[in-house]
């Protein structure tokens, strides 16, 4: 029995020698998903409607669908879906590494300047 109990501690002041020390006071920090809806082509044909204008630093996974009767694309801090048929959808997922605002717009060229473009805000 006693000789159980040694190499019991044994094992266990091994295992610790391997388990990463915090530094005191610190905390894990929680990863954020954040799921929003994008409808180009709403509420006008050279418009974007989303389902959240905000979300905190993280992921975000736009699921994008053109509403619309023309082809339009959505892009947001250096990510693009592909040309959307009308009817069709794409799922875009963007990395936010620090809050601020970041423009989004289709590329399909006049498309922008005809209204389709806005500001996505990312929060601490």
């Amino acid at each position: 029995m006693r000789r159980a109990l040694i190499g019991l501690a044994a094992t266990v002041a091994a295992t610790a020698v391997f388990l990463p020390a915090l530094p005191a006071g610190a905390t894990t920090a929680k990863v954020t998903t954040t799921k929003i809806t994008v409808t180009a082509g709403k509420p006008t044909e050279f418009g974007f409607l989303l389902s959240k204008k905000s979300a905190p630093k993280g992921t975000v996974v736009f699921t994008v669908k053109n509403g619309g009767s023309l082809p339009h694309d959505f892009k947001i801090n250096g990510k693009k879906t592909p040309d959307l048929n009308p009817g069709k959808s794409a799922t875009l997922t963007v990395t936010f590494t620090k809050a601020g605002s970041f423009a989004y717009l289709c590329t399909v060229p006049g498309h922008a300047a005809a209204g389709m473009k806005g500001t996505f805000k990312v929060t601490a």
